[in-house]
């Protein structure tokens, strides 16, 4: 099979690589759709993501969309159109699900040996992985579940946006996509923030109630009941609590750097802000599956597409993050 491998930084190879068997409990895939996700643009520029370093090849891609290949025990005949949850579990621990230790995740070097991907023209992954797609829902939309289950699962830890107005901060595909969630999901009201004009045009695209561009213009002060900060830059938070509303939740949902920041916390005790953190999704991706389904204009978060031949291209796309929202590698 082929399969696209990161060696280290800004070292991406579409090798030829032996066909993979699935075992008793597993089912073998054949992608058709990977989404190019924050995290493999890191792998790939840096050699990491961030505590995690690539000490072997790996193969990226954790967003797929594709259809069964093989499965040994007959559940699922070949060409059954699928998606698949990318996470394994550990033993249960304290705390919610996706922060367990002890689990696996697609396309991730956090595991020795590293839990290999996507971006190839097979996978194997177990059976309880697996979410069949409901007639209608074509595998190129259905490459936005895993990155739509983010969102949701930040609207989870919320407490729900129906009937409440909502800020997501930062407009690349990740805060896209809350944003969109967030509308189907029933909030009276949606703004995206950015700097940048390619996202903010893109989340006007999508139906958000405004855009900003918080490099010209000021949020409006205590507006919001939900906040969601989708863009990973912690030096936007006293901003943020600014135009949170008394009552209400900011959570962080983009990865930010393990360090020391400055935060004025006055507006977190005189409003009585909840600050929430966020970490992946548990079972929004069948949320998202149903979202995708019944909503087909979230799929204009998609504005590229490349062939696994053009891999190079498509991570360089992806890299610029003003000219394009969700780039798609297409498998076969």
């Amino acid at each position: 099979m082929r399969a696209a491998r990161i060696h280290g930084r800004r070292d991406l190879r579409l090798e030829e690589l032996p066909d993979l068997l699935p075992e008793p409990g597993q089912v073998r895939l054949r992608p058709a759709y990977v989404g190019i996700c924050g995290s493999d643009l890191h792998y790939f520029s840096d050699g990491a993501a961030g505590i995690f370093r690539i000490v072997e090849p790996l193969i990226p891609g954790h967003e797929m969309s594709g259809t069964v290949d093989l499965d040994p025990s007959g559940r699922w005949a070949p060409g059954t159109p699928v998606t698949v949850h990318p996470a394994t579990w550990g033993p249960p621990g304290q705390g919610p699900r996706p922060t367990w230790p002890g689990g696996t995740f697609l396309g991730s070097a956090s595991t020795s040996p590293h839990t290999q991907g996507a971006m190839a023209e097979h996978l194997v992954v177990t059976a309880d992985q697996v979410r069949p797609l409901p007639g209608g829902l074509p595998l190129r939309r259905a490459a936005l579940v895993e990155p739509l289950a983010v969102g949701l699962h930040a609207i989870t830890v919320a407490g729900g946006v129906e009937g409440r107005s909502v800020l997501v901060s930062g407009s690349g595909p990740i805060g896209l996509l809350a944003a969109a969630g967030a509308l189907a999901a029933g909030a009276s009201e949606v703004w995206c923030a950015d700097v940048r004009p390619g996202p903010l045009d893109r989340a006007r695209t999508l139906g958000v109630t405004e855009a900003i561009d918080v490099s010209a213009e000021t949020l409006p002060e205590s507006r919001f009941d939900i906040v969601l900060e989708c863009a990973g830059l912690p030096q936007t938070l006293n901003a943020l609590l600014r135009a949170c509303a008394r009552g209400g939740s900011l959570v962080q949902v983009g990865n930010v750097p393990n360090e020391d920041r400055p935060v004025n916390l006055a507006p977190i005790v005189s409003k009585e802000i909840q600050l929430r953190g966020t970490f992946r999704y548990d079972d929004e991706i069948d949320q998202a599956i149903a979202m995708l389904a019944a909503t087909p204009s979230i799929e204009q978060v998609i504005t590229h597409e490349r062939a696994l031949d053009d891999v190079l291209d498509g991570f360089a796309v992806a890299a610029d993050s003003d000219a394009s929202g969700k780039v798609l590698v297409r498998i076969d």
